[in-house]
């Protein structure tokens, strides 16, 4: 019997390279979210994937991209420390994007790191296919020396190549025993994959200049008292601007109920659960700057973090501030 395997792996690339569309797909359920709107994922997404093969971390990263705001700036921290912590990278590359300055930026910082390295040729579904030489020479610009351990061709969407991209994964990976509890999929609580879950929503239905602006918050939790009944969510989507905060609301409240209604059947599916959701529309000026907005945003995700890092459990649902 051969040993067990067991690592991180980083999952790097350019906004919208289909990251956490792979993540996904190599769990084989829906943890991160996804949309088509560039810099979806803002946090360091960890997935964790265990067979009888071993146990891989996935870290799925924000998008390396130009930081405008300390939110992005705070956005490429989180990338930069999965780089430099993962036993193996996997270089995220939009294959249906021509090659340009930012993929050659994101080349030479994988390459300054001191780990296995993997270039994943993503989106081979939307290369049409009398156009398949055009990944000839995608995969001759990385097969230069011995730089890259394996170069796989595959659609996150359909799951092509998905299957060879984990075989190398667990080859490239060092032998060791399950870093974490093999029934965890993921470090992260239920009430931060809940705001995670609301904004995808509003990413999936405002248009392209919202997305940059907006954030949600979870400012109540309240479990039922009698059993059976719903659990009550109470969150805030925040905007920057008061004009961002009527298109959200929209024409007599039908763009924030259309939102709200999608999000609460996806929680309810996703909980397993009755689900009572009150979303309102909150105005914070420059919230992307602002340091206290960023850490209140962020606080359900840095406390599991903490969490796991100390071995301690996560705090109790009653213990925690109600985000007022």
């Amino acid at each position: 019997m051969s040993a067990l395997r067991a690592g991180s792996v980083a999952l790097v690339g350019r906004p919208n390279a289909g990251k956490s569309t792979l993540l996904n797909r190599l769990l084989g359920e829906k943890l991160a979210i996804v949309s088509d709107k560039p810099q979806t994922t803002r946090h360091r997404i960890v997935g964790i994937l265990t067979t009888a093969e071993g146990q891989i971390v996935f870290h799925d990263t924000p998008g390396i991209h130009k930081p405008m705001h300390r939110m992005n700036r705070e956005m490429l921290k989180a990338a930069g420390e999965a780089l430099e912590e993962a036993d193996v990278v996997c270089l995220i590359r939009d294959v249906a994007e021509p090659f340009g300055s930012g993929d050659q930026f994101l080349l030479d910082r994988v390459l300054a790191v001191d780990a296995v390295r993997v270039v994943v040729l993503n989106k081979i579904d939307l290369v049409a296919a009398r156009q398949k030489h055009k990944l000839l020479p995608e995969i001759a610009r990385y097969a230069q020396g011995d730089r890259f351990a394996a170069i796989v061709p595959i659609s996150a969407a359909t799951g092509d190549g998905a299957d060879r991209l984990l075989a190398e994964l667990w080859r490239l990976l060092p032998e060791g025993e399950p870093l974490y509890d093999p029934e965890l999929l993921t470090l992260h609580p239920e009430r931060f994959l809940v705001t995670e879950r609301i904004r995808e929503k509003v990413l999936v239905e405002t248009r392209d200049e919202l997305p940059f602006t907006t954030a949600v918050l979870l400012e109540r939790w309240e479990e039922p008292e009698v059993p059976g009944r719903a659990l009550r969510i109470h969150a805030a989507i925040i905007v920057e601007r008061e004009s961002q905060k009527k298109i959200l609301v929209g024409h007599r409240g039908e763009m924030i109920q259309k939102i709200g209604t999608a999000a609460r059947l996806d929680l309810e599916e996703y909980l397993g659960r009755k689900v009572f959701l009150d979303l309102h529309v909150r105005h914070e000026h420059d919230w992307r700057e602002n340091p206290r907005m960023l850490t209140e945003l962020g606080r359900d995700l840095y406390a599991s973090a903490l969490d796991a890092e100390s071995g301690a459990p996560g705090p109790e649902p009653d213990d925690e501030p109600d985000g007022h």
